[in-house]
C-alpha cells in the first residue's frame, strides 16, 4: 500500500502546447494543462459532460520527451503525484497552486 500514497493517474487531452523553461542549472521544466472529461445523466435523463482542468509539470529526461512530442489536443495518460505549493508573484502577493508532477507518461491515439 505504500506505493498508493499520493498517486494520481489521468487520461486526457492537452489544453495547450507545452511551455518549456530551462533554469541556470540546466534543469528543464515542461508544464501544460490537461483536460479530463466525465459524462453522466442527470435527473431528467439528459447527458451532462463535465471537464476538469489539471496543471501538469514534467522534469528531467521526461521533459525532453514532452517538449519534443506533445502538442495541444493530443491524448495522453500520465501517472504522478499531487504537489501543492505557494509562491509570490511579481507584485509580492502570495499565490497557491496545485500541480501534478508527472513520473510516467504514455502518448495515446494516432500520430
Amino acid at each position: 500500500m505504500k506505493n498508493l500514497r499520493n498517486r494520481v493517474t489521468l487520461i486526457g487531452r492537452l489544453g495547450r502546447d507545452p511551455e518549456v523553461r530551462v533554469f541556470d542549472s540546466g534543469t528543464k521544466k515542461v508544464s501544460f494543462s490537461l483536460a479530463t472529461d466525465d459524462a453522466y445523466k442527470n435527473d431528467k435523463g439528459e447527458k451532462v459532460k463535465e471537464t476538469q482542468w489539471h496543471n501538469l509539470v514534467v522534469w528531467g529526461k521526461l521533459a525532453d520527451v514532452a517538449e519534443k512530442y506533445l502538442k495541444k489536443g493530443q491524448e495522453i495518460a500520465v501517472e504522478g503525484k499531487l504537489v501543492h505549493r505557494e509562491y509570490e508573484n511579481a507584485s509580492g502577493e502570495k499565490r497557491y497552486i496545485t500541480e501534478i508532477t508527472v513520473g510516467e507518461m504514455l502518448m495515446l491515439g494516432a500520430k
